[in-house]
């Protein structure tokens, strides 16, 4: 079994933020697959589906970003799945809007989404999709950023980063993630 998390803040107040990203991103995921996340468990909206003979669980946390790591913890508790069957999705500061980095384990780099599910697992060993925000302007604090909208023209710039996110989270499920770090750390 494979459990894959998007990170992000419940309800339409951060709908469109930037730190809803690997809220997106599932949301994609499940559209391309026609796939409904919507049934309540573990703190979270979940879904499921079948890819190439192996059951993934798609997760969308309803506790909010800084403590994703308490759903996360209550799936890998209750079902059987390892760290290392774990894909995370979620906004990165330090990659430009648009780029996409795929990666196995490695710190919270100030993610505190991520930091929090390091925290619940006790571990670092999961796959992370990373989806660029870029940097906030000068003069603006990153908590504001990460928590504010995205413009029009940024929005434009999303709904192509989407599918290839969806796509990057289907290929790290399907053939690994040193193929999708081949693929997607370099073609972006």
């Amino acid at each position: 079994m494979k459990v894959v998390v998007g990170l992000g803040n419940p309800g339409t107040k951060y709908q469109r933020g930037r730190h809803n990203l690997g809220f997106m991103v599932i949301d994609q995921f499940a559209r391309e697959r026609k796939i409904k996340v919507r049934e309540k468990k573990y703190h979270s909206l979940i879904g499921g589906l079948e890819l190439n003979g192996e059951e993934v669980l798609l997760v969308k946390p309803q506790s909010y970003m800084n403590r994703s790591g308490e759903a996360v913890r209550d799936i890998v508790r209750a079902l059987p799945v390892a760290a290392g069957d774990l894909v995370v999705i979620h906004d990165d500061l330090d990659l430009p809007l648009g780029r996409i980095r795929v990666r196995h384990r490695g710190g919270a780099g100030g993610h505190r989404g991520v930091l929090s599910v390091q925290e619940a697992l006790g571990d670092a060993d999961f796959n992370r999709v990373r989806v660029g925000i870029g940097r906030p302007p000068a003069g603006v604090d990153p908590t504001d950023f990460v928590l504010s909208p995205f413009s029009p023209e940024e929005m434009a710039l999303v709904g192509e980063l989407l599918p290839r996110a969806a796509e990057a989270v289907s290929t790290l499920l399907q053939q690994g993630c040193t193929k999708a770090m081949q693929i997607f750390n370099q073609s972006n």
